[in-house]
């Protein structure tokens, strides 16, 4: 059986990130995959708020270019924020990429090859009976009724020069808690069905948010709605720490 790793929410801690995967057996000092046919999956936001999110970019590329069929990476609300502030930096993009910690030092050495493969990532796979986002939100139905459909619009609407359309994309992704509330386990049944898979894998919203604990309490992921939703960020940059899970059944 084929290890699968998930990861979420490094924003800029590329340290911690290289320290993780490398206890995991994934690569070596030198940074080099050394994971074999395991299935690395990044859930988006590598960048703002920490010290080196182009860093943690380029090590994230660098694996991908490795291990093309064992490393994958999904688009987060910090991607889409900071792709939408790097092309449209005279929007409302700034005020809001300003707020939510961006550093200017990682705009500034966002290159144009950056910029191609940030248009280009999925929002949304299935890995076995996982179903793998960024966010905890019903939002991605808005863009399609199958995992190929939602991507193939983002895609597209990250290709135009459209600035309210990667508005779009960036609100989307910035939702969540969808699954947390009173309907949440009917609300992932809803998602499931609609798009395929068992289990619900997300970052994005912190676990001490859902849980009620500061983010230098927790210590693993968190299974709710009935099992049906995993969140494994770990809020590193409020307190906590980053969190490389290894999902069982993969």
């Amino acid at each position: 059986m084929t290890s699968l790793f998930v990861v979420s929410d490094v924003h800029g801690y590329v340290a911690d990130l290289r320290q993780s995967l490398a206890e995991a057996g994934l690569v070596d000092d030198e940074a080099r995959w050394t994971g074999g046919d395991a299935q690395l999956w990044v859930l988006g936001d590598l960048v703002d708020r920490g010290p080196d999110g182009v860093g943690a970019i380029d090590l994230v590329r660098s694996l991908q270019q490795q291990a093309p069929e064992q490393v994958h990476m999904l688009m987060g609300n910090h991607e889409a924020l900071a792709l939408g502030y790097k092309l449209f930096p005279d929007t409302r993009f700034g005020e809001v990429w300003a707020i939510n910690g961006g550093h200017e030092s990682d705009q500034d050495r966002l290159t144009d090859e950056h910029v191609e493969w940030l248009r280009g990532l999925p929002v949304v796979a299935r890995h076995g009976d996982y179903l793998l986002m960024h966010s905890d939100t019903t939002d991605y139905l808005e863009w399609g009724d199958s995992v190929d459909d939602i991507n193939a619009t983002v895609t597209s609407l990250l290709a135009d020069d459209d600035a309210e359309a990667h508005w779009e994309v960036f609100a989307s992704l910035t939702s969540r808690y969808d699954f947390a509330r009173g309907d949440g386990t009917r609300v992932a049944r809803d998602v499931l069905g609609a798009l395929g898979g068992g289990c619900i894998v997300h970052g994005h919203s912190i676990i001490g948010t859902l849980t009620g604990q500061p983010s230098h309490e927790i210590e693993g992921p968190i299974a709710y709605a009935d099992g049906l939703v995993v969140a494994i960020d770990g809020g590193r940059y409020d307190g906590g720490p980053l969190l490389l899970v290894e999902l069982a059944g993969a």
